[in-house]
């Protein structure tokens, strides 16, 4: 995909700035991952090192809420397609937990461990500022909370911040993951019970971590693989769990597997020798193609949607953002609905013999229908 097109905004010579930024939705329209997205944005500042497209799904039910994910993506148009994926993925999440949010995602294209510098943020938020009617953000792979502070330090739209907000929101998406994990565990097996069930997490970061530890306290049995070698060793050391290789996780012989990493990690070359009998994990995307679903079903494989799953965390920032303050009862309340959304999206998959994925994506697409009427 060329990213010659229309610019949009470029700052004048008093305004100090090398941002340029350019609507580029026409050009992502052609694009596997676009799905009718309402604005597709490529912002670049080469003297201060910023490739970083926004992409608005949208903005029905509300403004769009979404992370921003610091990868350093195998070309432009993979970094446009991840966006443009996780975007619709945020939508659907907004809808199917009932908040008043559009979706909406941001990718900065750099390593997170050698790019990040003051100026790349500095260039990133006046990108923020531009769209800040439409777009709030929040962390995602490779930014930290310290990350999301120095952005709202200079404009509004950022969420999950110690700056007039709740901090690091991992810890309530990992919450509505173990709750998840125990509702699937109850539809599938007859008991929410963990004790003595297996467990693998692919990916400590943050969130897998702290599912880890719930996990754990709970009573099952861990096997973690993560590319940082120290999070295995940290968790074999205070979990006692069994370490795996980041490319056996996915097939280890357990009760439920966890992808709790990057996107697209199941797929028609994997899904046949799964061994796990419940997919439920906190990653975005975790099925290459929404049709997978289908052959985790054939295989009797049961697959918690991951956008139902992993809400917590989106919930816990969308309070920040809402009329009445932020109030963490209320997010908490709503995080423990999650087990009971997620059931009745299992009774009716078993019901209608449709997939999992696709009962929750008529429920999302329902509910924001009725917000266009």
């Amino acid at each position: 995909m060329s990213a010659n097109t229309a610019r949009v905004h470029k700052a004048t010579p008093e305004e100090a700035s090398s941002l340029v930024v350019e609507d580029i939705t026409r050009a992502a329209s052609r694009l596997a991952g676009f799905d009718g997205h309402e604005k597709v944005l490529l912002g670049r500042d080469d003297r201060r090192g910023l490739t970083a497209i926004i992409a608005i799904h949208d903005t029905t039910l509300g403004p769009a809420l979404g992370g921003t994910r610091i990868w350093m993506h195998d070309g432009f148009d993979a970094a446009v397609t991840d966006a443009l994926r996780l975007s619709r993925g945020m939508t659907l999440k907004a809808a199917i937990a009932g908040l008043p949010l559009g979706g909406g995602k941001a990718v900065i294209r750099a390593d997170a461990k050698h790019d990040k510098t003051p100026e790349l943020f500095d260039a990133y938020a006046e990108m923020l500022a531009q769209v800040h009617d439409s777009y709030i953000t929040a962390e995602d792979v490779g930014m930290t909370l310290a990350d999301a502070d120095y952005l709202r330090a200079r404009t509004p739209n950022v969420a999950g911040t110690t700056i007039g907000g709740s901090g690091n929101p991992s810890a309530f998406t990992a919450e509505g993951v173990f709750l998840g994990i125990r509702a699937a565990l109850k539809h599938k097996t007859g008991s929410d019970a963990l004790a003595g069930r297996s467990v693998a997490i692919q990916g400590l970061g943050a969130v897998g971590r702290a599912l880890a530890d719930r996990l754990a306290g709970a009573g099952a049995r861990l096997i973690v693989a993560d590319i940082d070698r120290q999070r295995t060793a940290d968790a074999a050391t205070g979990l006692g769990a069994a370490v795996a290789a980041p490319d056996e996780i996915l097939t280890a012989a357990v009760d439920v597997l966890a992808p709790c990493a990057l996107g697209g990690v199941i797929n028609q070359r994997n899904i046949g020798l799964l061994k796990a009998g419940i997919v439920a994990g906190s990653s975005n995307n975790q099925l290459l193609h929404h049709d997978d679903a289908i052959a985790l079903k054939e295989r009797g494989i049961l697959y918690a949607p991951d956008y139902v799953i992993n809400a917590g965390g989106l919930v816990n920032v969308a309070a920040e953002v809402d009329a009445d303050g932020y109030d963490k009862a209320k997010v908490e309340a709503r995080i423990a609905e999650i087990p009971a959304t997620l059931s009745t999206i299992f009774a009716e998959a078993e019901r209608s013999g449709k997939a999992t994925n696709q009962v929750a994506f008529e429920m999302a697409e329902a509910r924001i229908a009725a917000g266009r009427r």
